[in-house]
């Protein structure tokens, strides 16, 4: 596109026009004169360009899903895993800033946090991950707060997975299938029952065997995010509180264990 908003003629499109890398380039902000703040801003705005992928392949798995289409959905489920293990790669980079280096433009952070992102959040409640209590960090009437409250009003990827194995066949109970979906999910015997019986017998439910192995793939992949998170922060800062009022490390390493799709996890005790 041209400033004007015009279409580029193809033949004449550059690498910077098509990757609109003079606003990308120029996105950068840093409030300080410290050389490690640029680091800090790039990494973080890093992962929201990410997120934003992320958030595009769950919309088309979760769709995909809907119709039953559990063979094909494997390819944007295995994205979402690939592009989570990019993330946690990224801690890396983050931790060679020692202690003094962040200390030196901390300040300038004032109240934001990591806590706000509004895509984080639309990513979990698009998991199952429901916490109504989030909305209150984005300004009502915002696209980050409209984003996250269709997210939290729309079944989870958790719920349609559900939905495909009762029209599978499998007797789930309608609190699990037809249940409000701004709520927190709450685990449910008849449905560890139902994927208990799927990974007995992976060969003939090979679809919804490998889909379930695929979610679980998404939960490790988030869990092993969040513990490098907690290590990276209390290696930068120690116990400190977050700069977004929260607990900081603390915070994080009450986050451990959540699960996106917990009978998943609990069914292979039985097994």
């Amino acid at each position: 596109m041209t400033a004007e908003g015009e279409m580029t003629n193809a033949k004449d499109m550059t690498y910077g026009q098509y990757l609109g890398l003079d606003q990308l380039l120029t996105a950068q902000h840093p409030l300080s004169d410290h050389h490690d703040e640029l680091l800090f801003v790039i990494i973080h705005q890093t992962k929201e360009l990410w997120l934003k992928q992320i958030i595009a392949e769950l919309k088309l798995s979760r769709a995909m899903i809907r119709e039953d289409a559990l063979v094909p959905v494997h390819k944007s489920l295995s994205r979402v895993s690939r592009i989570q293990s990019v993330m946690t790669l990224s801690w890396d980079v983050l931790a060679t800033m020692t202690p003094a280096d962040y200390s030196s433009f901390r300040d300038v952070l004032g109240s934001s946090s990591g806590f706000q992102s509004a895509q984080f959040r639309q990513i979990e409640y698009m998991l199952g991950l429901k916490d109504g209590g989030h909305l209150k960090y984005q300004e009502e009437g915002s696209p980050g707060h409209d984003a996250l409250r269709r997210a939290l009003e729309s079944a989870s990827l958790w719920d349609e997975a559900n939905c495909a194995l009762a029209r599978a066949g499998f007797s789930l109970p309608s609190e699990v299938t037809e249940r409000d979906w701004t709520q927190r999910y709450q685990p449910n015997a008849a449905v560890e029952e139902a994927w208990l019986t799927v990974y007995r017998d992976p060969k003939k439910w090979w679809p919804l065997y490998q889909l379930a192995e695929k979610l679980v793939d998404l939960d490790d992949a988030m869990a092993t995010w969040r513990h490098k998170h907690v290590i990276t922060v209390e290696r930068i800062i120690g116990f400190k509180r977050g700069t977004g009022g929260t607990a900081g490390v603390k915070y994080l390493q009450s986050t451990l264990e959540k699960r996106a799709f917990p009978e998943l996890w609990t069914l292979r005790t039985k097994l």
